[in-house]
């Protein structure tokens, strides 16, 4: 394991390590990137490991059908990768790839503002769904206390205008009093 991270001051998970995998220290991960296998492309992944941020460096990887597989360097028993399992596995933000104009990371949504055209604050993006037709913003927290409003991701439908910068989502949705 390589020593701890100079800059791990905002990682973000974007996995985490499932079971062993076989008699030489393979783990499976679960990847939470899209598609899945996105996640063999950051280096190098760091992990909670003693309270603090260390970063691991991946031997070898493969893919079975949907499933990963991942061995990490210097971990080459059961044993020793079993001290892995269920811990996430994260990056530092700053190694994702710059988007173009309009697209966004989830990560910047989450907790920003909902207004709707008449500037009623509905809360705030509490989570997003993945559906497969398209996302969800669940939002929740002010005008209807925790129950949830379940608000589309379809631009310039509903979803009128995302301000990153003042941290608010500007949509034309119509709440029933």
């Amino acid at each position: 394991m390589s020593g701890l991270s100079q800059n791990t001051n905002n990682p973000l998970i974007i996995g985490r390590f499932g079971s062993v995998y076989g008699v030489k220290g393979w783990l499976k991960i679960h990847s939470y990137t899209r598609p899945s296998d996105n996640i063999l492309l950051y280096a190098p992944w760091l992990l909670k490991l003693n309270d603090g941020w260390q970063e691991i460096n991946i031997e070898e990887s493969r893919t079975q059908g949907q499933k990963l597989f991942v061995k990490i360097l210097g971990v080459n028993s059961p044993e020793k990768a079993s001290e892995y399992v269920n811990c996430n596995i994260a990056i530092n933000s700053e190694k994702l790839p710059k988007l173009k104009k309009d697209e966004y990371y989830w990560k910047d949504l989450v907790g920003l503002s909902v207004q709707n055209q008449s500037n009623l604050h509905l809360g705030a993006v509490s989570e997003i769904i993945e559906t497969g037709a398209n996302d969800v913003f669940v939002v929740k927290g002010s005008i209807r206390g925790n129950e949830r409003i379940l608000i589309p991701l379809i631009m310039d439908l509903y979803i009128k205008n995302i301000d990153l910068d003042n941290g608010v989502i500007h949509v034309d949705w119509i709440i029933e009093e």
